[in-house]
């Protein structure tokens, strides 16, 4: 008897099929069961007549866990009322382990309870949904760099320093020997590999000891970073928004189905698919947002709520950009008609999702880059390597890094980010 996945039961009507998967929740009616099954790809209502599978194995089904691994064989039949408009006739059924007392019923549950069996809770339509759009908007980060010629450039997770300031380092004992670290972002080891293959990216997970228990913030996350060789800030922000816009185009596409369980409003998500993207500076952000009523002054970087301030004024993503150079990162590159600011951009999400891509123009002078990285009391040993890229053949460069999670989030429309990534790390949570 073949062995088909639920979402394939479509090239099957009329035929014998047998099903693998678990109990997602059973009900009956008289002389028949109706046992929903799952297995990964969606759900099926599998129909147990009695006249069908015989009084034994009719009983049996009626004790059916949630849960419960089994294999279903039938005849798959077309029915616009059932989940994924096919069902499945039982012919028989065989149990593979029984599961008894699930602890996740369709009553609700607290947040907390719900973390602490998240290795369960990955289980529900709800999770499947987010993981799944959470899977093609990765597949589709790696599908527009490979269209594009970009080479997958991975870079190491364990790193000699920070890159993006030393008070957020998960500090790790290498070998008795010395200090390492968790990254922080594969940005550094990417300029090495845009100077050599001229367009790259790399795709992994990063660390941040943050101590913060905001909905947007997660200690261990995934971050998506292209480099590309001899680009400015203009040419760096253009590949962010075509960036952005593809990704939401494909899970449009793709995925409306997980967007329609998860009860997310399309339109918002349609018209942030449509470029271009409006592009304002930090001078005007500051004048847009002193308007509203906030307190903030020419020198602060823009927190949470003045994000959220900002973006609501657009129905797209909207990109900030040439930061005053002190609150950002020692590699970026200063503006040559005004040193004062950064050559950089930070992407806001609409609906209040604050930045998804953080990124610009790097600092390609040997001498410069020396200086800021003492000025921002790092050490230079560690660095040397960094600053060779700068003594041999330095050009122009640019990237940016993409918070997965985080626009996973916006996508989904998602109140907390710790719904985005199968096992969230946060200050406070390390299990499961």
């Amino acid at each position: 008897m073949a062995w088909v996945y639920i979402d394939e039961l479509g090239r099957h009507s009329g035929e014998e099929v047998t099903l693998k998967g678990w109990l997602y929740h059973r009900r009956s009616s008289g002389k028949i069961h109706f046992l929903l099954v799952r297995d990964g790809t969606g759900v099926c209502q599998c129909v147990a007549l009695l006249n069908k599978v015989g009084t034994d194995a009719f009983a049996a089904a009626d004790h059916l866990g949630q849960e419960t691994s089994l294999e279903v064989t039938g005849a798959v039949r077309e029915d616009q009322r059932a989940p994924g408009g096919f069902e499945l006739t039982v012919k028989r059924f065989k149990v593979y382990a029984p599961a008894i007392d699930y602890p996740i019923t369709p009553k609700e549950h607290g947040v907390a309870f719900l973390l602490d069996l998240r290795h369960l809770w990955v289980r529900s339509a709800r999770q499947h949904a987010i993981l799944r759009v959470r899977d093609e908007v990765a597949a589709a980060a790696r599908e527009f760099f490979h269209e594009r010629g970009f080479v997958l450039f991975d870079a190491p997770i364990l790193t000699p320093t920070s890159c993006e300031g030393t008070t957020n380092l998960f500090e790790i004992d290498y070998f008795g020997e010395r200090k390492a670290y968790l990254t922080q972002s594969g940005q550094l080891y990417a300029e090495a590999g845009a100077l050599a293959l001229g367009k790259v990216y790399c795709f992994g997970p990063t660390f941040r000891a943050e101590k913060s228990k905001t909905r947007r913030h997660l200690t261990e996350f995934w971050m998506v970073e292209p480099e590309v060789a001899f680009y400015t800030l203009a040419e760096d922000m253009q590949l962010a928004e075509d960036f952005v816009a593809y990704i939401l185009r494909r899970v449009l596409k793709r995925r409306a189905a997980d967007l329609a369980t998860l009860e997310r409003d399309l339109e918002p998500l349609k018209r942030a698919a449509e470029t271009p993207y409006p592009r304002i500076s930090y001078d005007e952000a500051i004048t847009r947002l002193t308007a509203k009523g906030l307190t903030v002054k020419w020198g602060d970087d823009l927190g949470g709520d003045e994000e959220t301030a900002l973006s609501a004024e657009f129905d797209r993503p909207v990109m900030v950009h040439r930061y005053p150079a002190e609150c950002k990162a020692f590699y970026m590159k200063r503006d040559p008609e005004r040193p004062a600011v950064a050559l950089c951009v930070d992407m806001l999400a609409p609906e209040g999702y604050g930045e998804i891509i953080g990124g610009g123009q790097r600092e390609d002078d040997y001498a410069t880059l020396r200086a800021r990285i003492v000025e921002h009391g790092l050490p230079l040993e560690p660095l040397n390597w960094y600053l060779d890229l700068r003594r041999y053949g330095s050009v122009p460069h640019a990237g940016f890094g993409m918070g997965l999670e985080r626009v996973v989030a916006w996508i989904c429309g998602l109140h907390h980010i710790r719904e985005t990534i199968p096992f969230p790390r946060m200050m406070e949570r390390l299990e499961p």
